[in-house]
This record gives structure tokens, C-alpha cells and sequence, in this order.
């Protein structure tokens, strides 16, 4: 009863508070106008994740109080520089150098209170990376980059919070067979603030995430595993790939675009419409379309993925299987009409 009345709590607050501020931004004209790397034509409200931002974060600190294990004070501090720093950039337009300091100090915010991921399991192999003090390294990367990738991503109409939607999925029946108590609640706050989010940002959108919603998620995510770690240490070793899955198409189509651009010997910090989704839409596609084609491969890695920290054995292999397959398909469906 208590799951049921939070989650309502979360999709209820979202969707309604998305709305009072889809209205407060239109009377204030605070509007997302089209630039380089737009695919909208018109501007349109922006800022929206605000409403994601401080649901979850509120709801967090209820359930780590009263329900579970407390409040990480390293993701909850990370959690507000990130935002804040990500809602000034959607006001006033932040330089990088500015937003990357921020970045990692919030990274460094979270390995020093949760600590950091020093072994990764490769499915399928039996083999166990032990990554030693270079696991600090690697941590900070995944979460900086990942800041940054969804908000590289969030870049069409529904993408970002479909996405959201269904890695939040994936952490709660995870955390449900794991046995994470504070990753099933949290992970089902994110789900549902995401989800009355995602009614107001679906094709035609009404109102766009911001940098503030996208960048939040981005570390959101990259910190999930390592509050896992803190709350089951003795399941570490599969946390990396886990976390990995649940966001993978976001992650290559983000690294498969920059080592692309720097091959082309292309400014990777200048504004461009180069990423698969991108090309997806400049060919043709529909938001909707290229949204639910994300979201589709999605579910099945994630489906691959529970299989995997459920059985391990042979669906490792089958993991691995289903990830390169379907990304695979990603390719060819984003590079077929353009070459």
C-alpha cells in the first residue's frame, strides 16, 4: 500500500506540476528556440524536467528517512549541482568549461560518500575484471559522460523521458529480484515522475525536458549503480553491466557520434544534428517513430538484461547476443537512407 500511494504520488505531482509550469513558462515566455541543432521548428517551453527534478528528489528523501536505508548525501548534493547548474544553462546559456567543473565535482561527490565500481563481470565469459584504484577513474567518466549523453540525446519529442521510463523499469524489476529495497522505491519515483512527464512531452510535444531534466537523469542513472553498491555490496560485479544495458542505446549512439565527429576532425562542442536519432528524423522518420524505435530495442536489452542478473549462465551469452543484434538494427534503420 505504501508502494502504490508514493508512485500515484509521483505520476499525480508530475503531471500536474509539469502542467502549472507548462503555463507559468508560457506567460513568461522562457521558450526553447530553434538553433544548429534543433529539430523543431518553432519555439516551444522548456524546463519542464524541473518538475522531474524536484519530485524525485523530495520523494527520495522521504523514502531514504522513513522507508530504507537514509539519505546518500553524495547523489543528493551531486543531484542539486547538476540541476542547478543544468537550469541556470537553460536560462541564461552557461559556458562548458563552467558546467564540466560542476559535473565533476558532483561526480567526485558520489564516489567519495557511495564509493566506486572496481569489478565488472563480462557476461557470458566467466571472466571478472578487477579494476583496482582505476575504478575511481572509470567512475567518474561513466558519470560525467553520461550527464552529458542524455543530454546530447534529449534532442526529439519524447526520446529522453521514453528512455527514462523504461531504464527506471528495468532498476525497479531489477532492485525487485535483487532484493534493493531502496532502488525499488526510488527507481518506481523515477518511473512514474517521468511517466507524467512523458504525457505532456509525447509527439506534438507541449513542453520540452530542458537541460535541467536531461542532465539530472544522465547522473541519476550513472549514480543508480554505485547506491546499489553501498545498499548489496556482495552483487557488485554485475552492477556495471547492468547499468550499462538498461541505457545502452543512449550511450553508443552519444560515442558512436563523437568518435565520428572527431574523425571528421569536427568541433565535438559545437552544436550539430549528426547523432542517429538525428539522421533518423533529417531522413524522414517521425519523432514519434524514432522515440518508439529507441524505446523498442530498449525493452528488449532490458528484458535480455533481467534475464542475465536473474539466471546468469547462458544468458550472459544470450545478453550479449541481444545487444549486438539489436544494435546492429539501430545502425542500418539510422544509416539506410542517408548513404
Amino acid at each position: 500500500m505504501n508502494e502504490l500511494l508514493l508512485f500515484t504520488a509521483s505520476f499525480v505531482t508530475s503531471f500536474a506540476g509539469v502542467a502549472a509550469f507548462r503555463f507559468f513558462v508560457s506567460k513568461h515566455a522562457m521558450l526553447d528556440v530553434p538553433n544548429d541543432r534543433s529539430l523543431h521548428e518553432t519555439p516551444m517551453p522548456r524546463g519542464g524536467g524541473v518538475v522531474i527534478v524536484l519530485v524525485s528528489l523530495l520523494l527520495y528523501c522521504f523514502i531514504s528517512i522513513y522507508l530504507t536505508h537514509g539519505i546518500s548525501w553524495g547523489y543528493l548534493a551531486g543531484a542539486l549541482l547538476v540541476a542547478s547548474i543544468s537550469w541556470l544553462d537553460d536560462l541564461f546559456s552557461v559556458s562548458s568549461i563552467i558546467r564540466f567543473s560542476v559535473h565533476s565535482v558532483a561526480a567526485v561527490l558520489v564516489i567519495a560518500d557511495l564509493g566506486y565500481l572496481s569489478t565488472i563481470y563480462v557476461p557470458g565469459t566467466g571472466i571478472t575484471l578487477h579494476l583496482g584504484t582505476i575504478g575511481i577513474a572509470a567512475t567518474f567518466l561513466w558519470i560525467v559522460w553520461m550527464i552529458n549523453a542524455y543530454n546530447f540525446m534529449d534532442g526529439i519529442d519524447g526520446i529522453a523521458g521514453l528512455q527514462a521510463v523504461l531504464a527506471s523499469a528495468g532498476w525497479m524489476i531489477f532492485a525487485f529480484i535483487s532484493g534493493y529495497d531502496s532502488i525499488y522505491l526510488f527507481a518506481g519515483i523515477l518511473l512514474f515522475a517521468n511517466l507524467g512527464f512523458l504525457i505532456h512531452n509525447w509527439s506534438p510535444a507541449k513542453i520540452f525536458m530542458g537541460d535541467v531534466g536531461s542532465a539530472f537523469l544522465g547522473f541519476t542513472f550513472a549514480a543508480l549503480p554505485a547506491i546499489a553498491l553501498k545498499e548489496k555490496p556482495e552483487n557488485s560485479r554485475i552492477l556495471p553491466f547492468i547499468a550499462i544495458s538498461f541505457i545502452w542505446f543512449f550511450l553508443f549512439d552519444t560515442i558512436l557520434t563523437l568518435t565520428f565527429r572527431l574523425m571528421k576532425r569536427r568541433k565535438v562542442w559545437v552544436a550539430h544534428r549528426e547523432h542517429i536519432y538525428q539522421r533518423l528524423v533529417i531522413s524522414g522518420r517521425s519523432h514519434e517513430f524514432v522515440a518508439i524505435l529507441y524505446g523498442s530495442l530498449t525493452c528488449v536489452v532490458i528484458i535480455a538484461a533481467i534475464g542475465f542478473a536473474a539466471f546468469n549462465g547462458i544468458f550472459g551469452l544470450f545478453l550479449i547476443f541481444i545487444v549486438a543484434i539489436s544494435t546492429a538494427a539501430l545502425v542500418l534503420t539510422g544509416f539506410r537512407k542517408i548513404y
